[in-house]
């Protein structure tokens, strides 16, 4: 049973750790007892805390069931899987780590992909806040989550006894297609709900930055108030993998104070034939591995981009669509293959690449005073391991 370790006797592998100045904290918010809420995961950089336990990557076991279904495993043998091979697994991120004001810091949201959640990609989330951002990790409630929950508040009757909490969690699974439903319709009514989530947890971020309380309904011990004035406003981007890179397209598209966006590999199934028409005046960055694309996908991107020069695509060669969350950090061998969560690339290397050439991108067009240009190669394709545009043929087929 090599499963997610090399042998028994090994230690999990890792997720990578911020390679940026800063060490990173991460906390999780919650507001109102409905579904119409926002729930994130927020990174920020942190003060050095030796004493303060690191993030549970996966929180629930519930996670775990709505893995099993999205992989369409039997739930009993899917949750025990998870908990053995994953359950210990942290991200190098410290749980409620009192936050280290001081500047003003960008603020990045995170869209994440079909059948993920807020906290698995902590690799790109945690480098993020180590070179300077607060990133705000959105859990989607339009069912493509594989799981995520909201807090409802208890009956009296319910709530009679001492020890019962008088709030519960209430899942919300991933959702199959139905027989005999269009894929695109779903999808792009799910991207609408996904690109409104976004904003409402950007508005929400901007709300305590101005110093309003907030009621987090997950009562953890984080000072909320700390984050006062410390998200410099007017540098603002989205960024998203997947289902969460049609989300970026789609949040871009309603929200102008998302002054550019990244999407990583992005399944442009679900964005809406409007965008096209009217296009996308953010400047936007499309990083593609090279195992996913197909060339209805990349017309779709061709078309967005369009001739403008603050748009680009570049392809990782080697790299696989489950190159960018963490799942290519924690597995090993035989599972790897078995899901395609390895490409022929070094899963460390792969994801330097993404960040890279997105710091890169970030400091261009959100004006940041960083070091992130020695990168700028990247963001045109130049480097190693790394092609401009994209290793897809799209030219018309000849006719016979």
């Amino acid at each position: 049973m090599e499963m997610w370790s090399t042998s028994s006797s090994e230690k999990f592998y890792r997720i990578p750790e911020g390679k940026g100045p800063h060490s990173v904290g991460c906390t999780d918010l919650m507001t109102e007892n409905a579904v119409e809420g926002s729930f994130l995961r927020l990174y920020y950089p942190a003060y050095d805390a030796t004493d303060v336990e690191e993030a549970r990557w996966i929180p629930d076991k519930e996670y775990y069931q709505g893995l099993s279904d999205f992989l369409n495993m039997y739930r009993v043998v899917g949750e025990r899987l998870f908990h053995y091979y994953v359950g210990s697994v942290t991200c190098p991120a410290k749980s409620n780590a009192a936050f280290k004001p001081g500047e003003k810091y960008p603020l990045l949201v995170f869209s994440h992909g079909l059948g993920a959640f807020r906290t698995i990609y902590s690799a790109i989330c945690i480098e993020m806040a180590s070179q300077g951002f607060i990133v705000a990790a959105v859990e989607h409630r339009d069912e493509s989550a594989s799981a995520t929950y909201y807090c409802k508040r208890r009956t009296i009757s319910e709530s009679q006894e001492e020890s019962t909490p008088n709030v519960e969690k209430e899942w919300i699974y991933y959702r199959k297609l139905k027989t005999g439903e269009e894929e695109r319709c779903l999808r792009h009514k799910q991207v609408q709900q996904r690109a409104q989530e976004c904003i409402k947890a950007l508005n929400l971020i901007l709300k305590i930055n101005s110093g309003e309380e907030v009621t987090n309904v997950l009562h953890s011990d984080f000072d909320w108030n700390s984050l006062k004035d410390s998200v410099d406003t007017s540098r603002i981007a989205v960024m998203g993998h997947s289902f969460g890179g049609a989300t970026v397209i789609e949040s871009l598209s309603k929200e102008i104070r998302f002054r550019c966006g990244i999407a990583l590999d992005v399944w442009m199934l679900p964005v809406g034939d409007d965008i096209y028409q009217n296009s996308i005046q953010q400047p936007l960055l499309f990083i593609n591995s090279e195992k996913f694309q197909w060339a209805e996908n990349i017309l779709k991107i061709k078309k967005l981009i369009s001739n403008d020069t603050n748009k680009k695509m570049i392809t990782i060669k080697g790299s696989v669509h489950q190159s960018f969350p963490d799942f290519t950090f924690v597995s090993g061998g035989i599972i790897a293959r078995f899901f395609k969560l390895k490409g022929e690339i070094d899963p460390n290397e792969a994801i330097d690449i993404s960040n890279h050439a997105s710091l890169a991108f970030l400091q261009k067009h959100l004006s940041l005073k960083k070091d992130f240009d020695r990168w700028d190669s990247l963001v045109d394709g130049i480097g190693p391991n790394v092609i401009p545009g994209t290793n897809i043929d799209t030219s018309p087929a000849e006719p016979e």
